[in-house]
């Protein structure tokens, strides 16, 4: 008989921050802010799909995924995994393989033409479906798939993101909300607290980082971003 071992938490969240700034997917600059899509300015910046470059560092998250949803979630919870285009749908294929599930894609909206379908794959009406994100703010690109999955007869309780912001009360809101378990490995408070135990950064920028985290908005209203979402 096999025993299944699962890595404690807060050793999972630290190795993912460490693979993060290994493989320079995580940027801070508090001098010039990055612009995110929301009109927000923030002095931190990350790309979760340089992941799937590294073999090595691919197959550890995609263990810890799958580690998180069986403590977290369960054993038998799912019959399938959704993964959002584009970003979602490469970690999608790499979990369900993981768990021996089926997977389907989900569209940001209905193809337009043939059945205009927005889910791509095999989902029987009742199917319990596990939503995976690269990485979530606060929730609303994650919402559009699992209300596309909702309204196509599907079951969504759980959604995991490799990484979560963890610093927007909206995103536990709109999850509480919305009825959905959000599970995850890491959070920027993990790949500051990597940042200043290798002294990755001047305290100054450290500093800000950490302002910026404790007060987002506040801190893109004063460096020329918006102060309101």
């Amino acid at each position: 008989m096999t025993h299944t071992t699962f890595p404690d938490r807060a050793v999972m969240a630290e190795l993912v921050a460490k693979m993060l700034w290994e493989i320079r997917a995580v940027h801070f600059n508090a001098a010039q802010p990055y612009k995110l899509s929301s009109g927000m300015a923030s002095p931190v910046y990350i790309d979760c799909r340089k992941l799937l470059s590294f073999p090595r560092i691919r197959s550890t998250v995609m263990d810890f995924a799958a580690g998180v949803v069986l403590r977290d979630a369960g054993f038998e919870q799912f019959d399938c995994i959704a993964g959002g285009e584009t970003a979602g749908i490469p970690f999608a294929a790499l979990l369900a393989d993981r768990l021996g599930l089926p997977m389907i894609y989900v569209r940001k909206q209905p193809k337009g033409h043939g059945r205009n379908a927005q889910i791509e794959g095999n989902m029987p009406e009742g199917s319990r479906v596990l939503v995976i994100e690269d990485l979530t703010t606060a929730g609303g690109s994650m919402f559009k798939f699992i209300d596309a999955i909702r309204a196509a007869g599907g079951i969504v309780d759980h959604g995991i993101a490799l990484f979560y912001y963890g610093i927007f009360d909206e995103g536990a809101l709109r999850f509480a909300d919305g009825k959905v378990k959000l599970h995850y490995i890491a959070t920027w408070r993990d790949v500051l607290a990597v940042a200043k135990a290798q002294e990755l950064f001047d305290d100054k920028t450290l500093s800000e980082v950490e302002a910026f985290l404790d007060a987002p908005l506040a801190w893109s209203g004063r460096n020329g971003g918006v102060s309101s979402l």
